[in-house]
């Protein structure tokens, strides 16, 4: 995939909130055109936050806490970075782009959104199964990391429909949009075998390889 993926769970309650994983595509590893391709596509985002953000992000980081006004008044602002920073753009820049990577056609057209949101299940094999027999579009098969500990799957990506620029003027596309995924993650082995008092914690680890499987569904392609 050419990408990094990273994994951010709360200090407060990690296993009870929700995580967010976050992935970065290295347009490095591509070749020149679609560098070129990748240039002009972003060439004009902007930035969602103002100094007023950035400032009050300072001031959590620093002290790891806000007053309740300053909190409120950031939270909107935060939630815009969640969405498509960057404006309308060629067809033909987004035919280059998906032919050497699904994953940053799928960022042209739909930018900061979330790629897929996850539900934790007890057992992902049974909903999978489950879900499948009510005709769904389910992944085939439950990717498995290779701890054996994390076990995932996932219905395949919505299709939404973009706008780009030809030179016969605006087109509507069909492309690819979220999807939404299921997840089990098993208990960790205990630190220290011999030690009763320690409470089993899930396995809250990102696994490239079932990272890789599940990306398939934006791709329409798993």
């Amino acid at each position: 995939l050419k990408m990094t993926g990273r994994a951010y769970s709360h200090r407060d309650f990690p296993e009870d909130i929700a995580q967010f994983f976050v992935s970065e595509l290295h347009p490095e590893q591509f070749s020149a055109p679609f560098q070129s391709a990748v240039t002009r596509v972003l060439s004009t985002s902007r930035d969602p936050l103002g100094p007023q953000d950035v400032a009050d992000l300072e001031q959590l980081t620093r002290d790891g806490t806000l007053p309740l006004a300053q909190a409120l008044r950031l939270l909107p602002q935060l939630l815009q970075c969640f969405d498509r920073q960057h404006g309308i753009f060629g067809m033909d820049d987004y035919e280059l782009l998906l032919a050497e990577s699904a994953e940053m056609a799928w960022i042209a057209t739909e930018g900061n959104a979330f790629n897929h949101a996850t539900d934790r299940v007890s057992d992902v094999d049974a909903v999978a199964e489950r879900q499948r027999a009510l005709g769904r579009p389910i992944k085939d098969k439950v990717e498995v990391s290779a701890s054996g500990r994390v076990r995932q799957t996932a219905f395949r990506a919505a299709t939404v429909q973009r706008e780009f620029i030809t030179a016969q003027g605006r087109v509507t596309r069909d492309v690819p949009g979220s999807f939404y995924e299921f997840i089990t993650r098993d208990a960790l082995a205990p630190i220290a075998a011999n030690d009763p008092v320690q409470a089993p914690r899930l396995d809250l680890a990102f696994d490239a390889g079932n990272a890789t499987g599940i990306f398939g569904m934006t791709a329409a392609r798993a």
